[in-house]
């Protein structure tokens, strides 16, 4: 048989397992995502030690070093007094003549459509240090963007 169609194994054709990627910049974290990376490692460490099968104990690893490193790294940041536009801070504002509302959080605690926003999107990098009634350029666009209220965290 020819050696261009001799296979060892499967083993070789599959796609390698890579870490989780950590989001690039400082891991802020606001009270409650805190509290989610924390919850996260507890949750993965007690799950842990009853897995049998090599492959979810392999990714549960992963994941918990991803979760532990993440733990080792947050940055909780100072509760903001909704003078100006600020990590942590609910904002309220009108962008292409739609009024929409987000919060301003960490990465691991981004959720877009519960309307939880990284502070490292665009749009959240764009408003941060404005206050209300501030119109800011966003998109290529001049004034796209109005404050209408902003909140601090309940927390």
């Amino acid at each position: 048989m020819s050696v261009a169609f001799r296979r060892d194994g499967d083993e070789e054709h599959l796609e390698p397992k890579f870490e989780r990627p950590i989001p690039p910049g400082p891991n802020l974290v606001t009270a409650r995502g805190l509290a989610q990376i924390h919850a996260k490692v507890i949750e993965l460490e007690t799950l842990l030690p009853g897995l049998a099968d090599e492959a979810m104990i392999t990714a549960t690893r992963r994941e918990l070093r991803y979760w532990r490193t993440r733990q080792a790294t947050a940055q909780p940041c100072a509760t903001p007094d909704g003078t100006s536009v600020a990590f942590g801070c609910t904002v309220a504002f009108r962008l292409n003549g739609q009024q929409r509302s987000i919060t301003i959080v960490g990465d691991d605690e981004a959720s877009p459509t519960s309307g939880l926003l990284a502070f490292s999107a665009p749009l959240c990098r764009a408003m941060m240090d404005a206050e209300v009634g501030d119109r800011l350029d966003f998109g290529g666009r001049h004034e796209a963007i109005e404050i209408l209220a902003i909140e601090p965290p309940a927390d």
